[in-house]
């Protein structure tokens, strides 16, 4: 279960409607949530993105929350890595979260309503070995979202970047250095073994939400506590 799913369940069960949406629909449909609309959406396919988007209004109202979590890590040395794997996560993490924010930002800003909440990584902040293009995304995405901020503040619009350090996830599986893959597992091993849960995402992720609408929670970076970087 991804980092997020978990808060889909936390959602659900306080009564929100949802609309779901992944490249793999039969993970969604597995959680059987009440009051869900789920759909097979790439969100770099800003039509379709957006098509969902309208169905899920037409059906529930107006989106009140946006959680950006679609994201992609390859890692690799610069000298050594296939150009389209820097395609593939500047159009996932930059492009298709910036999709996401184009389908409902208009009409927040319209009802002066609404929070917007960007996952992140510890990477928007600080740099990692073979990492180079994916903390460039992750730069981007802190700082679209900041500068988002400023511009949605005076509509009363909330944006909130929640920044992760090591989760555990299938987010490293989309490497395909396996030299890579084993660097991580004997890293982990030396913090004792244990990273962040998709229960301490969530968690995080549901503070920040639960904040009265004129409390904007900006940033919330979290990482095992043996986790140094």
């Amino acid at each position: 279960m991804t980092n997020i799913h978990r808060k889909f369940r936390l959602l659900s069960a306080a009564g929100h409607p949802l609309l779901l949406l992944a490249r793999r629909i039969d993970r969604l449909q597995a959680l059987q949530l009440p009051n869900t609309l789920s759909r097979q959406v790439d969100i770099t396919d800003r039509a379709a993105l957006l098509a969902a988007v309208s169905e899920a209004q037409g059906q529930f109202g107006p989106a009140d929350l946006l959680i950006n979590n679609a994201g992609v890590m390859l890692l690799g040395e610069m000298s050594k890595q296939d150009p389209a794997q820097w395609d593939q996560m500047f159009d996932v993490n930059v492009k298709g979260l910036l999709n996401g924010l184009h389908a409902v930002v208009t009409g927040m800003v319209e009802r002066k309503q609404g929070t917007i909440i960007n996952i992140s990584s510890v990477a928007e902040r600080k740099t990692f070995p073979r990492h180079v293009a994916y903390v460039g995304s992750k730069f981007a995405v802190h700082g679209l979202s900041e500068n988002l901020r400023e511009e949605l503040s005076a509509h009363k619009v909330r944006v909130i970047t929640i920044a992760p350090g090591a989760v555990e996830t299938e987010l490293l599986g989309h490497t395909t250095d396996e030299a890579i893959k084993s660097s991580y597992q004997a890293w982990k091993q030396e913090m004792g073994g244990t990273v962040l849960n998709a229960d301490d995402v969530a968690a995080a992720i549901g503070y920040a939400y639960q904040q009265p609408q004129n409390v904007c929670i900006r940033e919330i970076v979290l990482a095992a506590t043996r986790q140094q970087a």
